[in-house]
């Protein structure tokens, strides 16, 4: 992991938990219990689905500034990939936003609704 990915990491995981946050929209979300600044290292809880993890390529504060013809693209794309749940993980990730989380990176290993012999 780089730095930048571990700093965005903790970041998320300390901003979440000021804000008491554990669960989004139904999602739980690990529990931040100790990270090391020198060693890169973050160790927190298990949660099972559904869950929202990896913040490492989330920004803070200011969502990223992409065309909007990418955006479009890449709601085409992540609709796909979470089909029916589509609008439940759009929910998720905009209700991050509240807190000033912007998660990009999403797929069925950081945004899972269902365990895999459910889907």
């Amino acid at each position: 992991m780089r730095e930048n990915h571990y700093k965005n990491e903790r970041d998320v995981y300390l901003r979440l938990d000021e804000n008491n946050v554990s669960n989004v929209c139904g999602f739980d979300v690990p529990e931040l219990y100790l990270f090391d600044n020198d060693l890169w290292a973050i160790e927190m809880s298990v949660v099972p689905p559904p869950f929202l993890l990896d913040f490492a390529s989330a920004y803070l504060d200011e969502p990223p500034d992409y065309p909007d013809e990418v955006v479009v693209e890449t709601q085409a794309k992540h609709a796909e990939i979470f089909g029916d749940d589509w609008p439940a993980v759009r929910m998720a990730v905009s209700a991050l936003e509240r807190f000033g989380i912007y998660m990009i990176d999403l797929h069925l290993g950081n945004i899972r609704c269902h365990e895999p012999d459910e889907e």
